[in-house]
């Protein structure tokens, strides 16, 4: 009996869970995976072909409640009565991440935050790309850290850890781990208390140790509040553009100055007008990824370089094109009130505002004033838009409600004059009318080319 495999069990069959599965039977564990919803039949075929069982569409106790342990997708909340049974029978609960990071001698460069992930993760795979380091790019974005752990095992990752995936590591260390900011959001997942959302952002630096680096922004109030939070040992770094740091990253009029410590003899300089990414909050994901840079040894050349031309993320402030002197900006992984007001405020010209979605406990009140100085019109894209209608009604002449990103882009389009600019940056999920912010990125580039 005790040689036999022991079993494990995978919640969610996506993306993350697939690679999860590919990585387990890999190492010889006996298998199972269960999805609730519908498995996408690329992961079915997947998971045929490595010899997988799965089921969909249900979960079923008796075939869960035997694992030795569950790698559970960071979509399920801890909440649900299965994950709830689980821990009741004390078997462990887990992430893709931690169980990846037990297969591999990598380096990991974890970064999380409420915004700028994705954007700073991006980033510095491209600089250590660029550097020639052999280098893979996962957790919350591209291929599941899993699946690459299984298939080409690589020195280095860069992982964009959202707080649900950080939510259930244990063991795994970051060398590097960032922390972006945190604003409020998900706050549905964390018991409506910012503190415990907190606490899962902070989880990025335990087990670090004092050969490891914790960076984090210095004008950010709620994670200089919470510093005492920070676990292991790292080393501490921070990145601001208001204040004068002796080491970190921080700004000298038009200039962005990297030192790893008092003494670095060799700072790094760059001008912020030879940057890529514009606009305040870019400047924060740019000293992030640069400081992570710096600390790898990366020659400045190669940093320079990669900072002067790396292209924006798909969706996230993305120039779709001009149609009759209107601007069209596709920010669709805008999914909460911070997000969005990082994107209002980069605009100089009126604003017409695609907004909208699946509501997180949304509080819109950070957004008014900004929206009464530069929005014109809102346009609503979801089933249920009670809640900007009360929140903005007396800041902007009109809110218009729409279903479809066609009709949002039509009426957009029909009520824009010349000089204006029209920006989707929902402020919300996407889950009521579209498969993932993805998907509503997409078509709504698809019907602006349309026009």
């Amino acid at each position: 009996d005790k040689h036999l495999a022991q079993r494990i069990v995978i919640l969610g069959a996506g993306e993350s869970g697939t690679g999860s599965a590919v990585l387990a039977k890999a190492k010889g564990f006996d298998v199972f995976v269960s999805d609730k919803g519908n498995i996408a039949d690329k992961y079915k075929a997947e998971l045929d072909a490595i010899g997988v069982a799965w089921e969909e569409g249900q979960h079923t106790n008796a075939l869960i409640l035997n694992a030795a342990e569950v790698i559970k997708s960071p979509g399920i909340p801890d909440s649900v009565p299965l994950v709830v049974t689980l821990r009741e029978k004390g078997i462990p609960v887990i992430s893709e991440i931690e169980f990846a990071a037990r297969y591999t001698t990598a380096q990991l460069h974890g970064i999380t935050g409420t915004n700028g992930k994705t954007t700073t993760t991006s980033l510095l795979y491209h600089i250590l790309q660029k550097a020639g380091l052999n280098v893979g790019l996962g957790g919350n974005i591209g291929q599941s850290f899993a699946r690459q752990v299984a298939n080409t095992d690589r020195e280095h990752y860069v992982l964009e850890l959202s707080s649900f995936q950080l939510d259930n590591t244990y063991t795994a260390r970051m060398n590097n781990g960032v922390l972006c900011n945190i604003t409020p959001d998900h706050l549905d997942r964390y018991g409506y208390e910012l503190q415990n959302y907190a606490d899962s952002k902070f989880r990025i630096t335990q087990n670090q140790t004092k050969d490891d680096l914790f960076v984090y922004c210095a004008d950010d109030e709620i994670t200089v509040q919470n510093l005492n939070k920070q676990h292991g040992e790292g080393r501490k770094l921070s990145f601001s553009i208001y204040k004068t740091l002796s080491y970190g990253a921080w700004l000298e009029g038009n200039q962005m100055i990297i030192k790893l410590d008092e003494t670095d003899p060799n700072p790094f300089i760059m001008l912020i007008e030879d940057l890529s990414l514009k606009g305040k909050h870019n400047i924060y994901n740019t000293m992030a990824s640069a400081i992570i840079a710096k600390a790898l040894n990366i020659r400045k050349e190669v940093i320079r370089e990669s900072l002067t031309d790396f292209r924006a993320v798909e969706h996230r402030l993305e120039n779709v094109g001009k149609v009759r002197g209107i601007d069209f900006i596709n920010d669709s992984k805008a999914t909460n009130v911070n997000s969005a007001w990082y994107a209002l405020e980069s605009v100089e010209r009126p604003i017409i505002w695609i907004a909208g979605g699946v509501d997180k406990g949304n509080d819109y009140a950070m957004l008014k004033s900004l929206v009464r100085e530069k929005v014109k019109l809102i346009i609503c894209l979801g089933v249920d838009n009670r809640k900007i209608h009360e929140a903005f009604s007396k800041d902007v002449k009109m809110i218009v409600n729409t279903t479809s990103m066609a009709e949002a882009v039509h009426v957009a389009y029909k009520m824009a004059e010349k000089g204006d600019t029209v920006m989707l940056s929902p402020a919300c999920a996407s889950f009521d009318l579209f498969e993932n912010y993805e998907d509503r990125g997409r078509q709504f580039k698809r019907f602006v080319k349309n026009l």
